[in-house]
């Protein structure tokens, strides 16, 4: 799997914390995970080893990947595991994927990678069957 288009959000992780510990924005500002990302970041994350850059928690911070795509119909939007994206970049030709760091003890949460994983093939348009008169 050969991500492409891959964009790094450590600037504005960076921005964003470095506002925080100049008092421009408040902890509740930048501490706000909806309550269904925090869930995701329960059950289905994966731990990072980082601790979190506010409340330096004992727990890891945890990574949540999401994967997008016109390919997956309903199941774009969906939490993958990590293990799961080179079969997927195998079968779909073009699927977006956001990575989110989440701190399930304060909720600081942050867009910290996002790039394009596929075959890069253009896709096959599935045509749908007609009904003739006699079905």
């Amino acid at each position: 799997m050969r991500p492409r288009s891959v964009v790094d959000y450590a600037l504005a992780r960076r921005a964003t914390l470095a506002d925080l510990h100049a008092g421009r924005v408040s902890t509740t500002d930048v501490c706000d995970a909806h309550p269904y990302l925090l869930r995701a970041a329960r059950y289905h994350g994966e731990a990072s080893g980082r601790r979190c850059p506010v409340c330096r928690g004992r727990e890891p911070l945890i990574n949540v990947t999401y994967t997008y795509g016109d390919e997956l119909g309903v199941s774009s939007g969906r939490v993958r595991a990590t293990r799961d994206l080179p079969a997927l970049a195998r079968q779909f030709s073009e699927l977006r994927v956001y990575v989110v760091e989440v701190c399930t003890s304060c909720s600081w949460n942050h867009l910290i990678m996002s790039f394009v994983i596929g075959t890069g093939r253009p896709r096959v348009k599935r045509t749908a069957r007609r009904r003739t008169a006699e079905e």
